[in-house]
């Protein structure tokens, strides 16, 4: 049995929770650092990161790469697949992501729509992140283009 890749990440908190700010570096890529502080999470303050943009950037690649292997094994690769992922966080009810929306257009040739709604839900329900948030609401817009 194969051993699992582990990926790596971690966050220096300084403060508290609505006054403080911290940091989220990408450990195992060391491809960057970010800022993450209450408000941007909360209150959409640009040019901060969240959790949420991490969870959805994780998304979008995660049904990118499992929807190009679905599409190969019907013998119809992608030439293109331009996904997007916006999770929702809410205060309501206390905090919580209430909601992941996958948004994709994609360009295959020789693929019936109705073939390509299947693929891009099988792909959506089954890719390993989507299986991880399967407690959340997930919803998919699916375009040929």
């Amino acid at each position: 049995m194969p051993t699992p890749v582990v990926s790596k990440a971690h966050s220096v908190w300084s403060g508290s929770l609505t006054g403080g700010s911290g940091t989220v570096s990408l450990d195992s890529s060391n491809a960057a650092t970010f800022n993450v502080n209450w408000k941007a999470r909360s209150e959409g303050e640009g040019g901060t990161t969240t959790p949420e943009e991490l969870i959805a950037a994780a998304h979008a690649s995660c049904f990118s790469m499992a929807l190009s292997n679905e599409l190969a094994e019907n013998g119809t690769p992608a030439q293109e697949l331009n996904a997007s992922a916006s999770v929702s966080f809410s205060l309501d009810g206390g905090p919580h992501i209430s909601g992941i929306a996958l948004d994709l257009t994609a360009s295959v040739d020789g693929l019936d729509d109705a073939k390509f709604q299947e693929l891009a839900k099988g792909a959506k329900e089954n890719c390993p992140v989507s299986q991880a948030l399967k407690s959340v609401d997930i919803t998919l817009n699916a375009t040929l283009s």
